[in-house]
């Protein structure tokens, strides 16, 4: 019987005044305003979740939905998961 290894969670910790973000898909809405998504597109969302903070960071916590500008970060990769690293100056707004 074959064992299957377990993939080794990668744990992600930015450092100065920087937050980890997974990036929301864009969604794209028919005339009729059906929503299409998974749409890939050349454009990516600049919406996403913070998924970790750095200790240096105060205005934001983990789990909540920022924007940000527009090709920022850093994108890095984890499996098939995508994620951005953002310094504090790139978010733009919270949203609620």
């Amino acid at each position: 019987m074959l064992k299957h290894k377990r993939r080794k969670k990668m744990k992600i910790k930015p450092l100065g005044k920087r937050i980890l973000v997974q990036v929301k898909e864009k969604e794209e809405m028919t005339k009729s305003g059906i929503i299409l998504s998974g749409v890939k597109d050349k454009e990516t969302s600049n919406r996403g979740k913070i998924v970790a903070v750095s200790l240096e960071v105060e205005e934001v916590k983990i789990g909540m939905e920022v924007v940000f500008e527009k090709y920022a970060g850093t994108e890095i990769e984890d499996g098939e998961e995508k994620y951005l690293v953002l310094d504090m100056e790139q978010v733009l707004a919270v949203i609620e």
